[in-house]
Formats: structure tokens, sequence, C-alpha cells
């Protein structure tokens, strides 16, 4: 998706285009001739400025929805205004100490980052979004408990005291001893290792021939490794915060829209993805409409930054989700102070 490079259009053209832009991005509806010619920087007629406005509809800049005389800007417009022409405005102090002062709230990091998600939506009025660093805990043991006849409960104790556990399905004949022989050896490769860490270890005894084990135990140890990978593997670590702000009186008109971008958040594995391309990012990025396939039906924008810890590693992304209707110039440094404060908070 891209248009003209922004050197290539006139002065005039890049005038009302902007004017054009900043208005829609404003009101959320499109500027006609009319309006333009109002505008105080303008000494041209409505004729004039119409002849201008065809000009960029043919770019691919603009478009006129059949309900309206109107313009408003496409996706490639948006992008082109983005990357060319907006001029950011800092956060002011009052939405810069909002932030400051949700992060410094008492108690576990979890809850610090979702009171960031939160407050960051109320101050974008979008929904707020946060990948979480990803921590892997060390691990006590796993153990396999039988459940009954070709099911057992694969139960992982962390370092920590955290406990989760998985139903396992079992193949036939799968004896008590098995299980326990299987938990054990489990166990005492699992200590003080992460999951992923553990799994390697496991893995390359087993087909070198060191495990040691019965061939039913060794399967049933690959079956308990391949529950907990896969588990880990897939599931998003995603705070999303204020869905209800995208809920407003703006959104009436354009609830199918709406409703694709509520069922998209609710998907937060590939949300979670779409966050996951801002994290080689040197700054925050932007991703319009149908620039990313996730939002592609709704027609949302995403604006996301990393941030990273005291050694400079990025650790996670936060973010925000709206329409393509956003006050980019306001929300972009919104975004980027809040992943700097993350990344002081986080240490």
């Amino acid at each position: 998706m891209s248009g003209p490079p922004i050197t290539e259009l006139t002065t005039r053209a890049r005038e009302i285009f902007r004017l054009v832009v900043e208005g829609y991005l404003s009101s959320g509806t499109p500027m006609g001739s009319k309006a333009l010619a109002a505008a105080a920087r303008l000494n041209l007629s409505p004729a004039s400025i119409r002849s201008v406005l065809h000009d960029l509809e043919t770019l691919g800049l603009l478009a006129a929805p059949h309900t309206s005389a109107g313009r408003m800007p496409t996706e490639v417009g948006l992008r082109l205004f983005v990357d060319g022409m907006m001029q950011v405005a800092e956060p002011t102090a009052e939405e810069r100490a909002a932030i400051e002062r949700r992060m410094a709230e008492p108690g576990p990091i979890e809850a610090a980052l979702a009171a960031t998600s939160a407050v960051l939506s109320d101050l974008s009025a979008c929904a707020g979004v946060i990948m979480v660093p990803r921590r892997e805990p060390l691990l006590q043991q796993l153990q396999l408990v039988p459940l009954g006849p070709g099911r057992a409960l694969a139960v992982l104790v962390g370092e920590d005291g955290g406990i989760e556990n998985r139903v396992l399905e079992l193949p036939a004949g799968v004896t008590p001893m098995a299980l326990q022989e299987a938990s054990n050896y489990l166990s005492a490769r699992l200590g003080g290792r992460t999951l992923a860490a553990a799994v390697g270890v496991i893995r390359e005894e087993i087909a070198a021939g060191r495990s040691e084990l019965g061939s039913a135990s060794a399967d049933l140890v690959e079956r308990g490794l391949a529950v907990w990978s896969e588990d880990v593997g897939r599931r998003p670590v995603l705070i999303v915060r204020g869905q209800a702000n995208l809920l407003d009186d703006a959104a009436i008109g354009d609830l199918e829209r709406v409703r694709s971008l509520l069922d998209d958040l609710e998907n937060k594995q590939s949300v979670a993805e779409l966050l996951d391309a801002a994290r080689e990012a040197e700054a925050t990025r932007i991703f319009i409409g149908a620039e990313n396939r996730l939002f592609s039906l709704s027609g949302s924008s995403v604006i996301a930054s990393p941030y990273r810890d005291r050694e400079g590693r990025v650790v996670g992304v936060v973010g925000v989700i709206g329409p393509t209707r956003l006050n980019y110039a306001r929300l972009v440094p919104m975004v980027d102070f809040t992943a700097q404060s993350l990344g002081k908070l986080i240490g």
C-alpha cells in the first residue's frame, strides 16, 4: 500500500490534502470544498478546490463516500500523511503524570501492566494493549497422575509455588508403574530449568538412548512434554483494556466494523502475533487498516511501541487499537512515552 511521494504534490495540493486529513481525523466526517474554502489559509474558490480534490482522489489519496460530497483520506492517504506530514504533539504534563501514577500503584508487576493498559485506553479513547514480558518460570517437577482408563493428569509445579495441570490422553495398556517412572524421570530433569531448556535435555537423552526408560515410559514422557510445549507456545500473554471505548457515538453508523474489531480483539493469539511484529522496531510503529491482516476487515489502526529492560533488551510491546480515524499526532508520542516509562518500571 503506497502512494506518490509527498514531494510530487504541489504546494497547493499538499495544503488541501493536509486540511482534509486533519479535518477528517478531528471530526470523523468528510471535508467538502465549501468548508475547505472557508479555511483562513486558503485563498481559493470552491471550484479550484474541487479540481485539486479530484486530482488527489485520482492519485488514490482521497475518497468520496457515496453519501457525501466531501472527501476523506484513504488508507494510502493516511499512510502518506503519517509518514510525511504529521507533526506530533508531546504528551501533556497531566497525561504523563496520569501514566506514571498508575504504573506506580503498589502491587505485583502484572497489576501495574494492567493498570497501564487501562490508563492508556482512558487517555486515547481506544483499546489499550500490552504484551507482557515472556518470563518462563523455573520448574520443580511434573507429575503424571492416573485419572482412569486412557487418561492422566499432568501436574506442573514451578519453583515459585505455581501449579498448573492438563489432561493427557494415554495409549491403551499404560500401567501406574510406567506413569510413576515417567514422572520421576521428568522431575529429575526439570528441576531448576525452564520448560524449553528441559525439553531440549530430555529429548536429546531419549534420542541418544541414554534415558534408561522403557518404550512405554519414553512415550509417556514425550506425551507429557508435548502437551505442555504446545500449550506454552500458543498461549498469548496479552492484556487488553478499554474495548468499550470503541462503542462511542461515532460507531453507531458503523456497527458492523466495530463488531468485527471486537471479534478480532477476542483472538488474543492473533493480536499478540501482530504486536510481535513491533518488537524489532527502533521506534513506535503504526499499522493502518489493511496493512495488517488481522484488522483488514474492520479497517482499524494499531499504534505500538516496544519497551525494553535496563540492558536494552525488548521485553514486550504496548499500544492502542482503534478506528483508522485516530489522532495519530497525539497518540504516537503518548504510546512512545508509555513504552519508555514501562522500561523504567521493568528495570
